[in-house]
């Protein structure tokens, strides 16, 4: 008879958890350093990155209208009203009644906001890739791998346990 297998060991164990080894501590930081260059990057566009995302979306006609845009982007509804209110007063986006149901409010990108967003995924790229600088392709497109492992782990642990996503 075959021996049952062995569980695998965990990889963190309560007594010698500390949080500059821990995934989820440096995903955070090194998102964190991201967003912050992003941000550097963006400001010359008079955009930042949460005002970005919505203008993307919005440009691959994802989602039009704030409650869509605050789903798919895991924003708040009410911090997302706020950055398209910004984005409505810089001329980049415009709010436009539903003509089939007076309630919805469509997201529309104008002519400008098309024009800023068609520029901004090169600052992303230069940010992401100054992040990646020393990584080899092969390396690259490992850790896009480990990634979306992690994150389908995680949907995994979500539907055995039940709970939401986010």
């Amino acid at each position: 008879m075959s021996q049952p297998a062995a569980a695998p060991r965990p990889f963190y164990e309560p007594g010698q958890y500390t949080p500059d080894q821990s995934v989820g501590y440096l995903m955070r930081k090194v998102l964190s350093s991201i967003l912050s260059q992003a941000d550097a990057q963006l400001a010359a566009h008079d955009l930042t990155y949460v005002q970005y995302l919505p203008l993307y979306k919005l440009m691959r006609c994802e989602s039009n209208t704030v409650a869509s845009l605050a789903r798919d982007l895991e924003i708040d509804p009410g911090a997302m009203t706020r950055a398209l209110d910004r984005l409505e007063a810089k001329g980049l986006v415009r709010r436009e009644r539903s003509t089939a149901d007076r309630r919805v409010v469509h997201l529309v990108l104008t002519d400008a906001g098309r024009e800023v967003a068609a520029k901004v995924p090169g600052a992303l790229a230069e940010v992401l890739n100054g992040h990646l600088s020393d990584f080899s392709h092969g390396e690259w497109q490992q850790l896009l791998q480990f990634l979306q492992r992690m994150l389908a782990n995680g949907e995994a642990l979500r539907q055995s346990t039940g709970k939401p996503a986010g």
